[in-house]
């Protein structure tokens, strides 16, 4: 087996370890929450952080269907709300100070860690709980702390971040393809 096809069914093992009925609950969390008039929040570091940015930028803009658009908020792109939170608090509390200052009840964050155990999202899930908002953790990890504090986890089994983002991205465009399929059926009616 070439070094292409080792990777292609690696990321093809990550992606068929995710269950879609935790997909299609994430998603119903989603479609609930922007129903009501709340904001998706996304948080994540590195590539995480990238992502959050992606599937933000899909509910805002659109990703298959025109449409209005979805209130969805990335935690990861203002640097200068990101780095003086950083220098004038702790570089935990990027994501949490920005849910206390947003965040309201009903809201939902997506919190997404390949491990499962970044300090800054697991702090931005805290204080998502302490305002009622809702969580969704995006994670690899089968033991993290991240799959246990959140009201739904979506996982990719693999030791591998690459094959985990893989999966966790075609992941995050089910819910965004979900949710604007449901914001479009609210417009039509």
């Amino acid at each position: 087996m070439s070094d292409i096809d080792t990777y292609l069914e690696s990321a093809r093992l990550a992606l068929a370890s995710i269950d879609s009925a935790i997909i299609e609950r994430a998603s119903d969390l989603c479609i609930k929450c922007v129903r009501s008039g709340g904001t998706i929040f996304f948080c994540g570091n590195g590539g995480s952080a990238v992502d959050s940015q992606h599937l933000a930028g899909e509910l805002v803009g659109r990703f298959r269907k025109e449409r209005s658009p979805i209130p969805a908020v990335a935690l990861t792109a203002n640097s200068a709300i990101i780095t003086s939170i950083a220098n004038d608090y702790d570089f935990s509390e990027i994501f949490s100070r920005q849910i206390e200052a947003l965040g309201k009840p009903g809201d939902v964050l997506v919190a997404i860690s390949t491990s499962g155990n970044s300090l800054n999202v697991l702090k931005a899930v805290e204080t998502a709980m302490d305002r009622s908002m809702r969580t969704i953790g995006f994670t690899g990890s089968a033991d993290c702390e991240l799959k246990d504090m959140t009201d739904i986890c979506v996982k990719a089994s693999s030791d591998e971040t690459s094959h985990i983002q893989e999966a966790l991205l075609v992941a995050g465009h089910a819910i965004c393809d979900a949710v604007e399929k449901a914001a479009a059926i609210s417009e039509s009616s």
